[in-house]
């Protein structure tokens, strides 16, 4: 362990720790879950709770590591996928919160079988399993790996043992309730544990001046060329608000939480909420990458947030504060991901097949289910070195291939009044194909056994650009067949508000939130405006 990291810092991780494992053993004390209880928190979540926790859920070592990282090497320009999301929950709080809600389901795929069809439901819980483990939990572990190797000198393996080891069991205990609990603590503490770092950091480049002087003018703009091959302006504007919207408002991974929400009132606050805590990662989590380059300029992408950390630069104690925080960030994405796959399975699968199935029976499916999750990750940790070193451009990318299908069929699935479900279903198997071939290239690719230049000038198409053709071709299919090839039998009338309440809320609660909302819209457009 590096000298610099002292008693009084180890002590203050390991009372982080003791609070968390606390907090899940009091949960635990409580009489026997029911299913809403274990997987919804007995559908009595608050404004507050839903806000941190969405907050929380979002936030891991990837947005340390990642944006850090991504700020290293191209400057403010990666906090756009922040800032849009902004924009994103804003839609959910006043659109599809109601719906959600109010449909009184437990998970979103099952909400996609109300809305299309069984088979489309069992095929939106697939792929939500399958990028929680690549998207999630694995690039989750291997930015923590790259932190904890340059703090304390552990390998990948031993740091992401130890951190899913403690993140399952306390997931496995409490269930959603517990993860809920934590996140409010986790959420703060990893709010203060960035902050610290960017306070210390510019106090030793000189200030926000200081800063400007020593880096690239480039640094410093919003919007790139064309030709960029990270951050072209175009996929900026259209490519990334279709990772956005698939992300915010059509994933349980989110998503568990409106559902759980004590009134839609709550569910819609909760999105303002984390709204405006969205405005904050530019500054805690981007910034330091910045920071970072200016003080190290040999260093490059994900190393910039762990040498920050590792160097001299926050004071004893200070260092134990901000690694909690990281920490926190790492162990309520996990616990996040965890309870979303045990919902999804017992939910979606094991209980379409077992309708008679006592709560009892599916929270202990649930539980099992964790308990098996986390020796699957556990065996795949060796496989995290297959991730990109430039981490969020790798994660950004890999949730593009599949959330461009989802989003162009759900879109369109909310617009249209007659979807065949068949044909729902046949556009989303084309264009995930389409989506997971492209990403397969890029795995191929970083290894050097791709030598097909066709193949290779395919991923020479910028990935947010690739994201756009992939979202329009989706949903040209899907009107195609639904519409001129008429695919499937019956063509079903489609209006999900007559299947749910309406929007209950009382006019003044309603001036309310469009206060709320307005404000945060000036806020991030003035952010924005000062950026650029």
């Amino acid at each position: 362990m590096p000298q610099s990291f002292t008693i009084i810092d180890s002590l203050i991780i390991l009372l982080y720790l003791a609070i968390v494992i606390l907090i899940s053993f009091y949960n635990s004390k409580k009489k026997d879950p029911t299913v809403e209880s274990y997987f919804l928190a007995r559908r009595d979540l608050g404004w507050f709770a839903i806000g941190i926790s969405l907050f929380a859920t979002n936030i891991s070592s990837e947005h340390f590591i990642g944006l850090a990282g991504s700020g290293a090497s191209r400057g403010l320009v990666v906090g756009h996928f922040e800032l849009f999301a902004i924009f994103f929950l804003i839609i959910l709080g006043w659109f599809l919160a109601p719906i959600y809600r109010n449909s009184n389901l437990f998970t979103f795929p099952e909400f996609i079988g109300k809305l299309f069809d069984q088979r489309t439901r069992r095929l939106f819980g697939s792929l939500s399993i399958f990028t929680y483990l690549v998207t999630k939990i694995l690039v989750t572990l291997f930015a923590s790996g790259i932190l904890f190797n340059k703090i304390f000198g552990w390998s990948i393996f031993v740091s992401a043992v130890v951190i899913v080891l403690i993140t399952g069991i306390y997931t496995l205990v409490g269930g959603f309730d517990t993860v809920i609990r934590t996140q409010i603590f986790q959420g703060i503490l990893l709010l203060l544990g960035g902050g610290l770092t960017v306070y210390f950091g510019l106090n030793e480049v000189g200030g926000i001046s200081a800063l400007k002087a020593k880096l690239p003018a480039d640094f410093f703009v919003m919007f790139k060329d064309i030709s960029d091959p990270d951050f072209p302006w175009t996929g900026i504007i259209f490519g990334a608000p279709i990772i956005a919207f698939w992300y915010w408002c059509a994933d349980h991974y989110m998503l568990q939480r409106i559902f759980g929400a004590r009134s839609l009132n709550d569910a819609r606050n909760g999105t303002f909420l984390a709204a405006f805590l969205k405005l904050f990662p530019m500054i805690i989590f981007v910034l330091p990458g910045l920071i970072a380059v200016a003080l190290f300029p040999e260093i490059r992408g994900d190393e910039a947030y762990p040498q920050l950390i590792a160097s001299g630069i926050l004071p004893i104690g200070i260092k134990g504060v901000v690694v909690s925080g990281v920490l926190a960030a790492i162990m309520s994405s996990l616990a996040a991901s965890f309870n979303s796959i045990s919902a999804i399975y017992t939910i979606d699968f094991y209980r379409v097949k077992n309708p008679d199935s006592s709560d009892r029976t599916l929270v202990l499916v649930g539980r099992m289910t964790t308990i098996f999750i986390v020796v699957v990750v556990i065996t795949l940790i060796p496989f995290v070195r297959l991730i990109s070193s430039q981490l969020f451009i790798f994660l950004q990318s890999t949730q593009a291939y599949v959330s461009a299908p989802i989003t162009a069929v759900l879109v369109l699935g909310f617009i249209l009044k007659e979807i065949n479900a068949k044909s729902a279903f046949a556009s989303i198997i084309v264009g995930e194909i389409i989506g997971l071939s492209r990403f397969l290239l890029e795995v191929l690719n970083q290894y050097s056994v791709l030598n097909n230049k066709f193949l290779i000038s395919i991923l020479q198409i910028n990935y947010l650009h690739f994201t756009i053709f992939l979202f329009v071709g989706t949903a040209s299919l899907l009107l195609i067949l639904n519409y001129v090839v008429r695919y499937g039998e019956n063509v079903t009338v489609k209006n999900y508000l007559n299947i749910l309440e309406a929007d209950a809320s009382g006019s003044s609660t309603v001036k309310m939130n469009l206060l709320y909302s307005g404000l945060l819209l000036i806020l991030t457009i003035g952010l924005w405006t000062v950026l650029m």
